[in-house]
């Protein structure tokens, strides 16, 4: 399964007029890093960025003032996001943002049923605990050195790391036992799991010797020991 972890910085807080400044996205398949990446500077047209978007990211007007704008980067953007489920923290947020992008060119809007939202995951994972990004970090132990001010790819790559680590860490893949309601950690309805017959049986790792061996000490035990009970109930299984 191919999953995108993304993030987005803005110009501000308002979706319908603030625009996306910065895009970066991390790839995993099954869960794990594929080593590829999407990363990208915006112009925002006819907008400044508010001094308190500044004050988070520091992506100034004037270092904006030469990058693309998003029509200049939506095929790309598009070619890499696309096919894949979409993770992100506080997820709302970065639709809203980037679906207004997708509007104003009159592409399709990103379809909610394919991002899962990493905050609810967290808070229903740690009841009353602190659910930031920074929070979650400290709480898995993930390094967050590197990280100066927030920046749409760092905070990917640390959001791939906490999003492993909410889905059961680097053994989820493993995992023999589902919830009783069919959801995993993410509320994603799980396939059944079905084991087809084996095509040939396995030969017995006992010789018919050692079997009448066995058979002959369980004998020997009496009528209230467990293992006649035992070994009774597994040769009634056998002949059904």
């Amino acid at each position: 399964m191919r999953e995108i972890v993304f993030d987005t910085e803005t110009t501000g807080l308002d979706f319908a007029q603030d625009r996306v400044i910065e895009i970066g996205g991390i790839e995993l398949w099954n869960h794990i890093p594929t080593g590829r990446d999407y990363h990208c500077f915006i112009r925002p047209e006819g907008r400044k960025v508010d001094p308190s978007a500044f004050d988070i990211h520091g992506l100034s007007d004037e270092f904006l003032r030469d990058k693309p704008v998003f029509a200049e980067i939506v095929d790309d953007f598009a070619a890499f996001f696309d096919g894949a489920r979409l993770i992100a923290h506080n997820a709302a947020f970065d639709i809203r943002f980037l679906n207004a992008e997708l509007g104003r060119l009159g592409r399709p809007a990103i379809e909610p049923g394919l991002v899962i939202d990493t905050l609810p995951m967290a808070r229903r994972k740690f009841p009353m605990a602190p659910a930031t990004l920074d929070a979650l970090c400290s709480r898995f132990q993930i390094d967050t050195s590197k990280r100066e001010k927030h920046g749409a790819l760092v905070d990917s790559e640390l959001l791939a790391q906490v999003y492993i680590e909410l889905i059961g860490g680097r053994q989820s893949a493993l995992r023999l036992v589902t919830d009783a309601d069919g959801l995993d950690e993410r509320g994603v309805e799980l396939a059944p799991m079905r084991v087809p017959p084996r095509p040939v049986a396995l030969a017995p790792r006992l010789s018919p010797a050692e079997i009448d061996a066995h058979a002959a000490f369980v004998a020997t035990l009496g009528p209230d020991a467990l293992w006649p009970k035992v070994l009774g109930s597994a040769q009634a299984v056998a002949a059904e």
